[in-house]
Formats: structure tokens, C-alpha cells, sequence
């Protein structure tokens, strides 16, 4: 018996000894750290994930950097659009635009006001439509005398030229005014007026400025003190202001929106004091620059318009100036620029320069699409010149900079539709409400609305 169970535990023994051979982890290591220690083992390409392709994560990655650099060129672009009322294809488009991010926001010109409750709907809906964290910019030109889009048959307050403005002699009574302005540019949804012109009055000949009486006085101490009470009341109201026509047009003799101008034998220095002086009060929310060429402030070399040189915005205005709010290029799509320049080559241009936000009218010739073309462009460009991606974001984060200081205000009730005309004929600040009610077709020349101008200002 003793003999069977020696040999029964050999038996038992060598089973045993076959096992461990045949399976050498089991009897040692749990299945959860073999795991462990084989994934620990395995080095993988940085960024990677496991289980996919190093391609796919890097196409990811490029997707999502071209996204991000296509919104921060939207943020760039300031656009005219086609249409009138919020049915119409071309405000439809815009507004799908800038819910997109392709856009910053829009310019209202002449063919886009209707009347007040056709432009309350629309500008109601832009900003509905827009992210919160980046408010469309709602422009228009609303500078006073010959250049005011709004105009008293829309039942909007005219505003003196900037020229008899000034030759009333009377800052208060400028600056009551100006409030009148303000109020009702906020009151019919707008943020942004593209004024006041800084320009010296240096040539009265001058056929964009002078002839216009866009300019206060050939003297830099008038300019300066009435911009600044045009500004101090459009900010009092929540609407930014943008000083043009950077480094000075009022000397030129001829205009930019129809060719190449160049001032550099009428140019003074002299004309460079109201934007100094206005940067140093703290008054400059936007600057605009203008399509003049003009040596004393641009290299030899450097052949084309202030709005495209880098010598000019970045040296002067960024540099010797201290400006560092958001520089406006004036419309791109004007002859200076279209007549001399690709499209490609303005865009580029323009951004190494320095600008910020870059205007398209698309006044005479109209191109919806300008949004996506230019981007396309952009983007193209940062692939040959990653530099040119600094200057993006740069521009991008002064905007968000700018629109953080819109000041928001609440918008006034929006008409049913149906009711456009008694919605025009609504009264305003500093109308005569029973003088107001006059036709949508009505000969202004014949039928406008006296105003109540401040005494001493004749409409």
C-alpha cells in the first residue's frame, strides 16, 4: 500500500510539472497585469491614438486649425450687402454669413434703407443670428451734411456738414447735435458710424473732401475739438466711431474712389495731429486708412497706397503714434485699388500691412461671395508664409478687444410687419412729430421734416 502511494504522488507530480510547462503565466501572473505589462511595453508616436492611423490624427488636427483660422479671418471682414427688408435673398444671405462667423458684420449703404421698421427688423435679425461673444459690427456713413445714408424722407434728423458745423463756432451747441445723431443711429440698431473725417481742410478744391465740406477746418486744433465732441457723444450712446482718412486725404487733388491718388507734394505733417492727439486721448475707437500714396511716410520701394504698407500702419500709426485699437482699411473694391492691384494681392497686402478689419462696399459691383474668397485667399497665403498667421490673430483678438466694449443697450421694439409706414413716421429725438408724418416717396427737397436743430444751426 505504502509502494501505490509513493507512486500515485510521482504520478501527480510530473501531471503537475507538464501543466506548469505547457502554460508558464497561469500559475503566477492574473490576466489584468500581462495586459498591463505588454501595453506599457509599446511606444507610440506622440499625439497618436491607439487603434488609428498617425494620417488620420494629423488630418484632424490640420481640419481643425484651418477652422480656427477660417474664424478668425471672418472677424476681418466688414461687407455690404444687397436688399432691403429681411424676405430678400441678399440679406438672407449676409445673415447666414454671420451666423457662420464669416463675417464681422455689414455696411449699410443707401440701397439697403427702406424705412426705420424695415432696417429695425433687419438689424434685429443680424444680431440675433450672431454669437454672443462676437456682436456683428452694424456700420453705416453718417457723417452730417452730403454724406448721410439716412436721410430725412427715411424720417431720420439731418446733421450739418462738418464744414458749417465748424463755422458756427459753438462746441456745445456741435456736441447737442452730435447727441441727436448718436441717439437715433442707436435707436434704429447701429453700432458702428464711419466718421468723424479727421482730414485737414488743407485743399477746399479737393473734390472727395474739400468740395464736400467733409472737413471742419484747415486748422488741426478745430478738427480735434469738434471730432471729439462728435465721439464723446457717440460713445454716450453706445455707438463706436471710426477717424478717417488716415494719414490725411484733405490735400489731395484728386479721389481715390476713382484711381490711384498720391499726396506725397501736398502732404504736411501737420495733418497727422488730429489722429495723434485723438489716439492719445483715448478717443480712437477704429481708424480708417486711406488709398493715397504718399513717400514721407512710406519706403522708396514701397510704390502703393498707405492702406497697403507696413512703413506707414505698423512704424507710424502702431509705432510712432501709439495706436493700438483696430485699424480699418477703407473699401477695397475702390478704383485705387481695383484698377492697380489683384484682388489676391489687395487682400495679402492689406493684412501684412497691418489692417484689421478690411471693408467691401460691394457697392458698384457686388460680389456675395466676397466672404468665402477671401478667406480662401488668406488661408493659401498662411501656407506660404506662417508669419502671416500672427498678424491674423493679432487682428483677430483687437476685435474681440473692440466689440467688448459695445455697450449694450436694449433694442427698441421691433414693428409688426405691415406697419412700415406709421413705423417711419414714428417721432424721434429732436422731431416734430406731427411735421414727421410725410410719404415714403415724398420729394425731401419739397416735403422734409423741418428739424429742431440746436439754435443757431440752420437745416
Amino acid at each position: 500500500m505504502r509502494g501505490l502511494s509513493i507512486l500515485s504522488s510521482g504520478v501527480l507530480f510530473a501531471l503537475q510539472l507538464l501543466f506548469a510547462e505547457a502554460h508558464p503565466t497561469v500559475a503566477h501572473e492574473a490576466p489584468s497585469s500581462t495586459i498591463s505589462r505588454h501595453i506599457t511595453e509599446v511606444e507610440l508616436p506622440a499625439g497618436a491614438i491607439p487603434g488609428s492611423k498617425p494620417e488620420k490624427a494629423d488630418a484632424v488636427a490640420k481640419a481643425e486649425a484651418e477652422r480656427e483660422l477660417k474664424r478668425k479671418i471672418g472677424q476681418m471682414i466688414l461687407v455690404g450687402f444687397l436688399g432691403n427688408g429681411t424676405g430678400q435673398s441678399g440679406y438672407q444671405l449676409v445673415q447666414r454669413q454671420l451666423k457662420n462667423g464669416e463675417v464681422t458684420g455689414v455696411l449699410y449703404l443707401g440701397r439697403n434703407l427702406k424705412n426705420r421698421a424695415a432696417i429695425l427688423q433687419m438689424n434685429a435679425g443680424l444680431k440675433e443670428v450672431a454669437s454672443a461673444h462676437a456682436p456683428p459690427l452694424i456700420a453705416i456713413d453718417q457723417e452730417g451734411g452730403k454724406v448721410q445714408r439716412l436721410k430725412r424722407w427715411h424720417g431720420f434728423p439731418q446733421t450739418l456738414s462738418a464744414k458749417r458745423m465748424a463755422r458756427a463756432r459753438n462746441r456745445e451747441k456741435a456736441a447737442a447735435a452730435y447727441r441727436l445723431l448718436a441717439k437715433n443711429l442707436s435707436n434704429w440698431g447701429f453700432n458702428l458710424n464711419l466718421g468723424p473725417v479727421v482730414d485737414l481742410d488743407i485743399n477746399p478744391r479737393n473734390p472727395i473732401i474739400g468740395r464736400l465740406g467733409r472737413s471742419y477746418s484747415r486748422n488741426p486744433e478745430v478738427v480735434i475739438s469738434y471730432s471729439a465732441a462728435f465721439i464723446d457723444e457717440h460713445r454716450s450712446e453706445g455707438v463706436m466711431t471710426a477717424l478717417k482718412h488716415f494719414p490725411g486725404h484733405g490735400s489731395s487733388w484728386r479721389d481715390s474712389h476713382k484711381g490711384m491718388v498720391d499726396v506725397s507734394r501736398t502732404w504736411s505733417p501737420k495733418e497727422l495731429e488730429p489722429f495723434e492727439r485723438l489716439i492719445s486721448q483715448g478717443r480712437a475707437d477704429l481708424i480708417m486708412t486711406a488709398h493715397v500714396h504718399n513717400k514721407a511716410l512710406q519706403t522708396p520701394d514701397e510704390t502703393f497706397p498707405v492702406s497697403l504698407s507696413a512703413t506707414a500702419l505698423t512704424e507710424v500709426l502702431r509705432g510712432k503714434l501709439g495706436f493700438q485699437g483696430v485699424i480699418i482699411s477703407d473699401d477695397l473694391q475702390m478704383d485705387a485699388i481695383r484698377r492697380n492691384y489683384a484682388f489676391a494681392d489687395a487682400v495679402v497686402g492689406a493684412v501684412n500691412a497691418g489692417t484689421d478689419i478690411l471693408l467691401f462696399a460691394n457697392d458698384k459691383r457686388p460680389d456675395p461671395n466676397i466672404p468665402a474668397k477671401v478667406a480662401a485667399i488668406l488661408i493659401e497665403a498662411v501656407g506660404k508664409d506662417p508669419k502671416l498667421e500672427q498678424k491674423i490673430t493679432a487682428a483677430y483678438e483687437r476685435i474681440r478687444e473692440l466689440k467688448h466694449r459695445l455697450e449694450v443697450i436694449p433694442s427698441p421694439p421691433i414693428p409688426k410687419p405691415g406697419s412700415d409706414r406709421s413705423a417711419a413716421a414714428a417721432p424721434e429725438a429732436g422731431l416734430d412729430n406731427r411735421q414727421n408724418r410725410i410719404p415714403e416717396n415724398a420729394d425731401a427737397s419739397l416735403h422734409g421734416p423741418r428739424l429742431n436743430l440746436p439754435e443757431g444751426f440752420a437745416p
